[in-house]
Order: structure tokens, then C-alpha cells, then sequence
């Protein structure tokens, strides 16, 4: 028994057994009502109405009771649906956010800023780790959302929805030779200096060595962190020159670094924002990704959770031009 026979039963009791009627209030055609009518008096082995001809005369005893019980069962669909629409429409909750450093503290303030005004009552939860320990965030199941850029194999389970794209920037303390080059910055010129960047993945090359590999270039990368700042602190003390996202290039690092844009040196890099498959998304937290991806709209992402696969979602943006995101400038420029 279906839903769909019980709502067309009602629909030709409420259109004086007129199932042309009926149909025509249904949008359906008039062989599909009669069809499922039949289905579905054939499944309780009853007959509701009785006939004259090809048209219905009367409900039957039997059809009596069926049709007092199917109301019932509608309306309790109805309220169903009307309970799951206050449930997507409430305004309290929570909201737990695993990322990395550079997102938290470069990227998601405003964000947060302005979802809090919107949704005071929803409590964050924020939680910074490597693209590893993200993923396993993620299968401890305590994740709404997961932001990270690249590292899609460790994350199988969600679907992820392509945010922003970002370069990485070069930092060196003011006066560093580097900065007096006559002309455009190579690979072969920042490979003869040490490097300070940030915490390679453990699964598989990072973009960063592939690009000096391709090249190559074999850099001597003299210390990691997986936070931005702690790389700017050890910048400044002369260990090295820094590689960061540019989102991480703040302006107040001109007081005594120097940065110099490194896009085209590197591959481009694309954030996204993630969730698993089976995550009921309440309105507060539809807006948060609009927030963080604005150019997801509602529709957008209903197409993303009917695709099949990862690669049917990365499809689906093939014709959409994603926001870079830089770093003491305007923070977004239009993708280039």
C-alpha cells in the first residue's frame, strides 16, 4: 500500500466519485487514478465501491471504514510534514566545524560574525586540526561541517562542495633579497633558500613539492606547522622564507614582512565546505554554507545531494566561476 493510492482514494471521494475529476485535481491523468485504485483494492482484497458500468456508484461498507482510516493516516502525514518543516525552520541548535587553522582564523570570522547575528541562539562549535584529523573528526560522527582544500580521498563519505579557490603567497622579512629580484619570482629562486610552509599531508605528494619536483627543484624545507602564525613567527626569526595561503597574508604582517604574491607559481588550490550524505540540513545551517559559498544557491545545492557520485558534483560547478580568496587586499577577487 502506497501513500500515492490512499491520497487518489481521497481525491475521488471528495470529487463525488468522479475519477476524470479527480484526476484533473491530482494533475494526473485519469488511467493512472483508476490503475491505482484497482492496485489497491486488489492488495486488501476488498472492494470499495460499487459499480455501475464503468463508473463508480457508491462507497461500500468496506470503502466506509478504508476511507475514515486513510483521512487519518493523511492527516498525520500532513502533520509530519508540518512538524519537519518547524524542525527546518527552528532557530536553535548547534553547529560543530572541524577545519584547519588558516580557515579559522583567516577566513571564517566574518562568517561567523555575521551567522551569529542571524542565528543567536545556535551554538558553534569550532575544531582545528590537519585534513587527517578532520577525517577522523568526521567518522567519530560529532561533525556537521568539514572545510579543508584538497585531500578528497580521505574524505569518501561526504559530499563536498567546491567554495573558493586560493594561490599562496611568499613572506620574508623587509629587506630580503628576494624582494629586490628584476622581475618575475621563479621556483629556481625561492628553491635556494630555506623553507618554512606548512605540515605536509601524510597521504600522497603535496602540490607544493610536486610543483619544485616538476621543476626539478629538490627545496630544503626547514621546519612545518600546520598554523600560519606560528610560520610568520619563524619568518621573522630568520629560519627561513614562508609559504602560505594567501587568505593568511594579513595586513598587519607589512609592519615587518614583506609579501609577495605567488600566483601561477603554484597550482591553484580549492577550498571546500563538506557533509555526509545522510545530514538532515536545517535552515541555519543551509545559510551557513551560502554564507561561506555564496554562490551555492538552494537549488544548487539540492542538485549536489542527488548526485551520485563526487565527480557528478565537481560537474555540476564546471560553469561556475569560484571566488579567489587573497589576503590584505579586498579578501575576494572574482576567479580569474
Amino acid at each position: 500500500m502506497k501513500l500515492q493510492q490512499l491520497k487518489y482514494l481521497l481525491a475521488i471521494v471528495d470529487n463525488g466519485l468522479n475519477i476524470t475529476s479527480a484526476a484533473e485535481r491530482l494533475y494526473t491523468s485519469q488511467p493512472g487514478v483508476s490503475k491505482q485504485l484497482k492496485l489497491l483494492e486488489e492488495e486488501l482484497g476488498l472492494q470499495l465501491f460499487s459499480r455501475r458500468g464503468k463508473s463508480l456508484d457508491s462507497i461500500t461498507p468496506a470503502g466506509e471504514r478504508v476511507i475514515e482510516r486513510a483521512r487519518l493516516i493523511m492527516q498525520e502525514v500532513e502533520n509530519i510534514r508540518s512538524l519537519a518543516s518547524d524542525y527546518y525552520e527552528e532557530e536553535e541548535g548547534a553547529l560543530s566545524i572541524a577545519t584547519t587553522h588558516t580557515q579559522a582564523r583567516y577566513v571564517l570570522p566574518p562568517i561567523i560574525g555575521e551567522f551569529r547575528d542571524r542565528y543567536p541562539k545556535v551554538g558553534l562549535n569550532l575544531h582545528q586540526g590537519t585534513s587527517e584529523q578532520i577525517a577522523d573528526m568526521i567518522a567519530s560522527n560529532d561533525i556537521d561541517f568539514a572545510i579543508a582544500t584538497g585531500s578528497k580521498d580521505l574524505f569518501s563519505d561526504l559530499i563536498l562542495v567546491p567554495s573558493y579557490h586560493w594561490d599562496r603567497s611568499i613572506i620574508v622579512p623587509k629587506g630580503h633579497e628576494l624582494t629586490k629580484l628584476d622581475g618575475r619570482m621563479t621556483l629556481g629562486d625561492l628553491a635556494k633558500y630555506p623553507l618554512v610552509t606548512y605540515v605536509f599531508s601524510f597521504g600522497g605528494q603535496s602540490s607544493l613539492k610536486r610543483a619544485f619536483a616538476d621543476e626539478g627543484l629538490d627545496p630544503d624545507v626547514v621546519f612545518t606547522a600546520r598554523d600560519a602564525d606560528v610560520i610568520k613567527t619563524y619568518v621573522r626569526m630568520g629560519l627561513g622564507v614562508g609559504i602560505v595561503a594567501s587568505m593568511a597574508a594579513d595586513c598587519a604582517d607589512k609592519k615587518d614582512l614583506h609579501v609577495i604574491e605567488a600566483e601561477g607559481l603554484f597550482p591553484r588550490s580549492t577550498t571546500w565546505i563538506g557533509f555526509r550524505k545522510d545530514t538532515v540540513l536545517r535552515k541555519y545551517m543551509l545559510d551557513f554554507v551560502q554564507l561561506f559559498a555564496p554562490h551555492v544557491t538552494a537549488q544548487k545545492l539540492d542538485d549536489v545531494r542527488r548526485a551520485r557520485s563526487q565527480a557528478e558534483i565537481d560537474k555540476l560547478f564546471d560553469e561556475t566561476e569560484l571566488p579567489v580568496r587573497t589576503g590584505c587586499a579586498d579578501g575576494v577577487i572574482e576567479a580569474a
